[in-house]
């Protein structure tokens, strides 16, 4: 049986999502059918999604889990350019945010499902990980709630 990384979304103090490396088996990688809302898991519809840059149109391109990774927000036809920052809170426990270009603000990745997250304005915790880690690729991620850019 092949075995390799997945990425496992936790929930964590003050709404912020914790991404959590642990060994996955080859059949926990498969990828969900098209992007709808029953993949987030939660019933909710989409507002919007995080996406690799250069994605365009069905074709949307994931991206890695590492600080500084360009990432796209797109929402209502426009899309917002940006990069993640990742935080970590020591050994395999890291902490995702998306920051809009040319802003301050920064938003964490809550878990909202297997393939979705809230977008949640609150400051970083923990320490940069300047590192490259913890550096998963996933595929592209529905929001469920989407802020005003």
């Amino acid at each position: 049986m092949k075995t390799g990384f997945a990425l496992a979304l936790s929930s964590c103090l003050l709404g912020a999502a914790c991404f959590v490396t642990e060994p996955a088996h080859a059949a926990d990688n498969a990828a969900p059918a098209a992007n709808s809302p029953a993949d987030t898991g939660t019933g909710d519809a989409p507002c919007g999604k995080l996406v690799g840059p250069g994605s365009s149109g069905s074709a949307d391109a994931g991206f890695a889990l590492r600080d500084g990774e360009a990432v796209d927000f797109v929402s209502g036809g426009q899309t917002t350019h940006g990069k993640l920052l990742v935080f970590s809170e020591g050994g395999s426990l890291f902490r995702a945010y998306w920051q809009p270009q040319g802003s301050e603000e920064k938003y964490a990745l809550a878990n909202a499902g297997p393939r979705g997250v809230r977008l949640i304005s609150t400051p970083p915790q923990g320490t940069e990980a300047t590192d490259g880690k913890p550096g998963i690729t996933t595929q592209p991620l529905q929001v469920m709630s989407c802020p005003k850019l």
